[in-house]
Parts: structure tokens; C-alpha cells; sequence
């Protein structure tokens, strides 16, 4: 197929992709990628490319825009797409177009749902091909992915490859994340200016501080307003992001795999596909960018079809002390709060009595359970209850029957062991006889025990993580081995619900987001830092896979005492659970938590299809957030006190995402804010239901009914027909 000059038009849902590939001589250029242009026909498209043509400003003939790859044999002084040689030759590529073909991809039906558009090029000097493919997808969510094949007769060692995508010279502001164990995903924010903002993890996972969405938009981008482009990678090992403006004032986000020295030696005929990196523009702030992530997750069928039971996890409540009369005590007061989901967490195999011992032997402990697990499996389903189980199938403790029989297949540098965590290291995937057992134990216990749900945790980085007799770097090889037992899992056991936890949430992701159900979203479930990792988790993820749960009112990560109307009210707005020993609550606790459990319930095909919403508001002290359905018919709003107010009250509060020319039925959700004995609440909450337009909600609001710290009310929307 030879290559034909074009320019390339896709657009969907309300966002435009123009690309340039009227050149033989490089790769095509993306020239817009952002607010929908509407319909452009081959003569606009030529005025566009001649219009958008730059000024050069140095001694090069042509202006070298950043094309699908940024290459610096064109002249591109910013960081290079392709690291990589031939013992130290064909160091710099320059690949010429040889096709390029657009084309819709088909779902499973035969619909056309997808615009793809897919460049070959070749470099013959350094014998390498290219294969780039460019999706928008129907959600206007953009992905972009390279293949790099060695077509030489000697070896190419690929150093790096990383896809990017421009963005406009009016996002000037950059938004990142951080974090860490216990406290994931925090946002950091700085001015995009001329240099490279870059973000590395190196921890073989994900990261409680990787770059989940880094994103670039107008100044002052806020939630609901700004121009807004926010990139992810879909990949849970090594990876490094970046945004780069040029002094020429080029820009680009970017992000790709991040490799260790010598990982990835392509043979001849080998080639290395890169994750996606998934691009999202959003025209009217983070809200809007964040909708088209959430329609991606939406639209996979494990997560559409999924029902969402209310949890409760026997960790935070029994720690290691699992045994079959505390289990049964905590399973029937849960069944008695509503709870459809019991899940068994960790302590219940080998010699498990604390974290030191027994990772990697996947057999339940006979001296805990003489009779196995069925009688505890037994009662729970008897309770009307799903029955759910832990794993850690990447881990080994040094002390466990796994290791002492087969220390070979710990990952390593040759001649040491990597720096302890946890007690534990990282078993090799890579062997193929070490990733089989991982896979026959856990299957030989959900079979058994005819397993709902397994939490599927990871705690600990990747530390010299070598393979082999040489020790080459394997963290590559590990994530691409840690995808196939999920895969090889849930084609053996349909059914099966699995949760991805590390750490917490160190492992959330469109690459593995693919294979489970669900997050676990934090280790620390104290509610004031849960609303903090919850919104900006909510970036990239919808609500309802997020594990959201109920904790014990003192919280065992920050030692903090809060509230259960906090507590609950905080965990309800995700996929909402409990964390905590019911049978030392009180009473009246145990009452409200039933409360709370049927709302969640209650509330459930809301939030599993409802648009997320949040509130710029002007007090920091006074977040709001919620979720609207689709047709605007209701929502549920959230507004949450983090802190003392420098003013007696936060004032009005706006709800966004109703229909401006509806009436809405307004008020608050029991268990309904209280007096706080000195301030009075709002006459709206007293002497409520009102009915007000979304006009005015959006625009002038309702005065806070929040009014102490560290304190949430909830308030319900439906339209008036």
C-alpha cells in the first residue's frame, strides 16, 4: 500500500482531531486536537492545515512541529518519542510514511464505534517499522499507541517509546497527582511553562503516587470551567509522564513505559507495542474531562453488567485474629445491617498469624479452621450473603513453605535479595512453573469454596526486581505475566468479582481496569482524607468501582474520631461497604448503619450510571459534589464541611448538572444534618421540601445546611413533572 497525502478529519461527541499527512517525508502531524469544529469538508481541511502552517523563527527551512512521534532527526529539540540503538548506531530514527488509513473499528455487533486512523512508516537505514494507531472513541475519549518492529539482522535495544499528544497554547497551567500509602492521589498544581514537567514511578506498580491524569488547562481551570486536556496511561508497571513546552511554544502531554536498562532487547522480527495512552478533552473544566474517561470504564461489559453488593471486609474489624467464631459473630451482624457481600481478608492460610510469615501458601490453616472453611462459607450464604476471600499472588514471605522450597523464584539481582518490605518479596511470574502454582492454589480455592468475590492485593514496590540467571531487569515481563493470570482467572471462573488492591490504591489503571471489577481505593479509610482521595481518584475513575467503606469510629490509619453520619455519608458516594467490627457498635450505631445500608442500596442504579459533578466553590473549607442522572430526572448531592470556616456558615452552595429548565423537588436526605445548638440550620431544611429550577441551582444555589468541621449533608433532586 503506498502512501496517499491527506488530511485526516475524526470527530465524536463534541471533540475534533485533525491530522496532517500531506507530507511523504515524515510522519503526519496532529494540528487540532480539541472543542469540536464542526462539519469540515476537504477545502476547509486544506485552509486549516495553510492557516495553522508556523513561522519558523530559526535557521531551519520548515517549523518541526512534534508529529506522532517527536523525532530529533527532524530538527525537534524536545524529548525524543524513540530512545533506543544497534550497539550505539541507528540511535536517531527518522521514519517516512509508507500508508495511512482511516477507518471506524467495529464492536462486537458489527456498529462502527470507533474512528481509527492507522500510519505504517519505515526508517530503512535503521531497520525499524512503525505502526501508529490513532482511536477517537465514541465517548470523544482519544488513544494512541505505537508498534516498533526490528526488521535489521541484529539487535535493537529499545530504551524508550513513549506516545504523546499536543495540546493547545492556552492550557498554561498543569494539574499533577501524588501521594502515598494512605494517603493516595493528591493534587499538585504549577504553571506550564517552557521546560519538561516530569513525573517518573519506578515501583513496578501503578503508584499511590503515579501520574494517574496529568492534565493541562486555561489559567484558573477549575472543575466545572476552563478548557481542560488530561492524558493516562493504561499500564500498572514502570512509567513516566511528562508535559513539555518548547521555546518555540509547542506542547505536548505524554506518557509511556518506563524502562530499566537492557529490559527490552528486540531480536530480529521482534517488535514492543506500547500501552495506550488515552487522551480526554474537556470543554467546560475537569467534569467534563473526566465524563469521557468515566464512558470509557462505563462501556466495558464486566463493569456494565456487574451488580455493586454492599461489602463488609473483615480487616480493619479482626486485623489477623480470623477465626471461625469472630468471623461468624461479625458475618451475622453485618447480615443484620443489610450487607450482601462477606469478605474474609487476610490471616486465613498456612501459618498466618501476622504479616511475617506464610505468603505463598495458599492453603487454609488447619489449626484455625479443623474443618476448613465451609462452615464459615456455609453460614455466610446461609445469611443471604455473597462470600469473598484475599489473596496477595505476587508476594512470597522469606518464611513460608513457597520460598523455603523454591527460593529461585524470587525476583532479583543476581547474588542478593532485594531490601525486605512487609517481611516479603516478589515471586517471578516470569517462571513458568511459579506463575502455574500462583495459578493452581488460588484456583483450587475458589473452586472449593465456589468464591464470589477475591481481593487481589500487592504490597510492596518492585525493588531490584531482576529474573534469571543474568538478573535482567523483569519488570516489563512481570506486569505483562501478572495481566495473564487475571486473564487466565476470569476465563476459568466467569463469575468471579475480583478487587485490585495495593497498598491500597496503588494499582488503578486502564490496564488493569480491563480485568477487574473493582478498587480497592485507599488503605486509609478516616473520611476526612477519603474525601480528598476519593474526588481526585474520581478524576479517572467512575464512583461505583471505587471500594468506599465504612470505618470504626476511630480511624486506624490517622487514630482520628469522626461521626457516623460522616463516615457514611462520605463512603456513600462510591462503591459503598464496611470496614469495621459491628459487634462492638452500639445500638443505636448498629441501627444507623442499617439506615445507611439501605440507602446505599437505595441509591444504587444512581450511582452506578449517574454523570459525576463537583462544585467550584469559593470557600475551600466547603466541598460539593455529586452525581446527576443522565436524563437529569435526580441526583444526589454531597456537601461537605472539611474544615473550620473562616465565616459562620460556607453561605450558598451551587448544584451543578440539572436541567436549567426543570423544577426540582430539593431536600435533604435522612439522616439529615443537626442542630449544632448555637447556629440554626436553613429554614429550606425545616420547613422543606422545595421546589426550586436547576437554573437557580445552578446559579444562585441554597444556603449550606454543613456546619461544623468534618461533617456532611446530603441533599436529593427530582425533577417536577
Amino acid at each position: 500500500m503506498s502512501f496517499k497525502p491527506a488530511v485526516h478529519y475524526l470527530r465524536q461527541a463534541g471533540v475534533s482531531l485533525v491530522i496532517d499527512a500531506t507530507r511523504p517525508d515524515r510522519l503526519p502531524v496532529p494540528l487540532h486536537w480539541g472543542r469540536d469544529l464542526g462539519a469540515l469538508d476537504s477545502d476547509d481541511l486544506a485552509a486549516l492545515v495553510l492557516a495553522t502552517d508556523r513561522v519558523t523563527g530559526t535557521s531551519l527551512p520548515t517549523m518541526q512541529d512534534p508529529g506522532l512521534l517527536a523525532e530529533p532527526s527532524t530538527g525537534w529539540l524536545g524529548q525524543p518519542s524513540v530512545l533506543g540503538h544497534r550497539r550505539g548506531k541507528a540511535w536517531s530514527p527518522k521514519f517516512e510514511p509508507t500508508s495511512t488509513v482511516l477507518a471506524p473499528a467495529l464492536d462486537a455487533d458489527g456498529t462502527a464505534t470507533t474512528q481509527r486512523l492507522i500510519v505504517t512508516a519505515t526508517d530503512h537505514f535503521a531497520h525499524l517499522n512503525l505502526t501508529s494507531e490513532i482511536e477517537l472513541l465514541v465517548s470523544g475519549l482519544v488513544r494512541i499507541r505505537h508498534t516498533l518492529t526490528n526488521t535489521g539482522d541484529d539487535e535493537y535495544q529499545l530504551d524508550s517509546l513513549v506516545p504523546h499528544l499536543p495540546v493547545a497554547q492556552e492550557a498554561c497551567e498543569l494539574l499533577d497527582l501524588t501521594g502515598r500509602h494512605c494517603l493516595d492521589r493528591v493534587p499538585i498544581r504549577s504553571t506550564f511553562t517552557t521546560g519538561t514537567h516530569l513525573h517518573d514511578t519506578r515501583r513496578g506498580r501503578t503508584g499511590a503516587d503515579g501520574a494517574s491524569v496529568m492534565v493541562a488547562g486555561e489559567r484558573g481551570f477549575g472543575f466545572g470551567r476552563g478548557e481542560v486536556w488530561g492524558v493516562h496511561l493504561a499500564w500498572s508497571g514502570n512509567h513516566r509522564a511528562y508535559a513539555e513546552r518548547t521555546s518555540a511554544g509547542e506542547q505536548v502531554l505524554a506518557a509511556g513505559e518506563l524502562l530499566w536498562p537492557g529490559e527490552l532487547i528486540l531480536a530480529p522480527g521482534d517488535d514492543y507495542r506500547t500501552p495506550w495512552l488515552y487522551g480526554a478533552y474537556g470543554a467546560s473544566g475537569m467534569d467534563s474531562m473526566s465524563a469521557r474517561f468515566h464512558a470509557y470504564v462505563r462501556g466495558l461489559p464486566h463493569i456494565r453488567d456487574r451488580d455493586r453488593p454492599v461489602t463488609l471486609n473483615s480487616w480493619e474489624a479482626l486485623g489477623f485474629h480470623v477465626d471461625v467464631s469472630a468471623l461468624l459473630a461479625l458475618a451475622e451482624a453485618g447480615a443484620e445491617a443489610g450487607v450482601q457481600r462477606f469478605v474474609l481478608d487476610d490471616g486465613w492460610f498456612g501459618g498466618r498469624r501476622d504479616d511475617t510469615s506464610s505468603l505463598g501458601d495458599w492453603w487454609v490453616s488447619p489449626d484455625v479452621y479443623p474443618d476448613g472453611l465451609k462452615p464459615v462459607v456455609s453460614r455466610v450464604r446461609e445469611l443471604g450473603m455473597e462470600f469473598g476471600i484475599w489473596f496477595e499472588p505476587e508476594m512470597v514471605n522469606e518464611d513460608s513453605e513457597l520460598a523455603r522450597a523454591h527460593p529461585e523464584w524470587i525476583l532479583r539481582v543476581d547474588g542478593r535479595l532485594p531490601a525486605r518490605t512487609r517481611h516479603q518479596q516478589v515471586l517471578d511470574l516470569t517462571v513458568p512453573a511459579a506463575w502455574e502454582h500462583i495459578l493452581e492454589s488460588m484456583s483450587a480455592v475458589i473452586a472449593e469454596h465456589d468464591v464470589d468475590f477475591v481481593k487481589w492485593d500487592h504490597n510492596r514496590d518492585l525493588i531490584d526486581a531482576g529474573r534469571g540467571a543474568d538478573g535482567r531487569a523483569a519488570t516489563h515481563a512481570q506486569t505483562l505475566a501478572f495481566y495473564r493470570m487475571l486473564d487466565t482467572l476470569r476465563a476459568r471462573f466467569p463469575r468471579l468479582v475480583i478487587e485490585s488492591c495495593a497498598s491500597g490504591g496503588a494499582r488503578i489503571d486502564f490496564g488493569v481496569v480491563e480485568r477487574v471489577d473493582r478498587f480497592w481505593t485507599s488503605d486509609n479509610v478516616d473520611p476526612h482524607d477519603r474525601q480528598t482521595i476519593q474526588r481526585w481518584t474520581q478524576l479517572l475513575m467512575p464512583p461505583e468501582v471505587l471500594g468506599a467503606h465504612v470505618g470504626a469510629p476511630r480511624a486506624g490509619a490517622s487514630q482520628r474520631v469522626h461521626r457516623l453520619r460522616f463516615r457514611a455519608g462520605t463512603a456513600l458516594l462510591g462503591d459503598f461497604g464496611i470496614e469495621w467490627d459491628l459487634t462492638t457498635a452500639s445500638r443505636a450505631d448498629r441501627a444507623e448503619i442499617a439506615i445507611w445500608v439501605a440507602l446505599a442500596r437505595e441509591l444504587q442504579p444512581l450511582l452506578r450510571t449517574g454523570r459525576l459533578v463537583r462544585s467550584d466553590h469559593p470557600d475551600p473549607a466547603t466541598w460539593v459534589h455529586g452525581v446527576v442522572a443522565q436524563d437529569a430526572s435526580s441526583a444526589i448531592y454531597s456537601v461537605v464541611s472539611m474544615e473550620s470556616t473562616a465565616s459562620y456558615t460556607p453561605g450558598r452552595v451551587r448544584l451543578p448538572g440539572l436541567d436549567p429548565k426543570a423544577r426540582y423537588r430539593i431536600e435533604v436526605v435522612a439522616p439529615a444534618v443537626a442542630h449544632n445548638g448555637y447556629i440554626e440550620r436553613p429554614r429550606w431544611v425545616d420547613e422543606g421540601p422545595i421546589v426550586v429550577s436547576g437554573q437557580v441551582l445552578a446559579s444562585v444555589g441554597l444556603e449550606a445546611p454543613v456546619l461544623w468541621p468534618d461533617d456532611v449533608a446530603l441533599v436529593a433532586a427530582a425533577r417536577v413533572e
